[in-house]
């Protein structure tokens, strides 16, 4: 089974959305720009969000079991994906792919 690296990448913020819909919380994410998780035998990583792990869970898996090419070509590299996080007001974006 392979490692896969999970990289943050991005985070958008839909202030108009929180403003909207959203009841006011002090504190949503502890995810930063560039942090970085590796799931080793297709496990959720330490200090990985559950909602992210979510997310993600099965491209992670797919990928360690040597999988790829989702939907059709969809990645330049064929054994990554981008998948971001289910917050609909202030989504992480992760780029994850096998590593040896």
């Amino acid at each position: 089974m392979k490692a896969v690296k999970i990289t943050a990448v991005k985070q958008t913020e839909y202030s108009d959305l929180i403003q909207k819909y959203e009841n006011p919380i002090e504190h949503a994410c502890d995810i930063k720009i560039g942090d970085v998780f590796v799931s080793y035998d297709a496990q959720k990583p330490q200090n990985l969000c559950d909602s992210a792990w979510d997310s993600m869970e099965k491209f992670v898996k797919a990928l360690a079991e040597g999988g790829g090419d989702f939907f059709d070509g969809w990645m330049k590299n064929k054994h990554s994906a981008m998948i971001s996080c289910n917050d609909g007001f202030r989504p992480v974006s992760f780029y994850i792919e096998t590593v040896e």
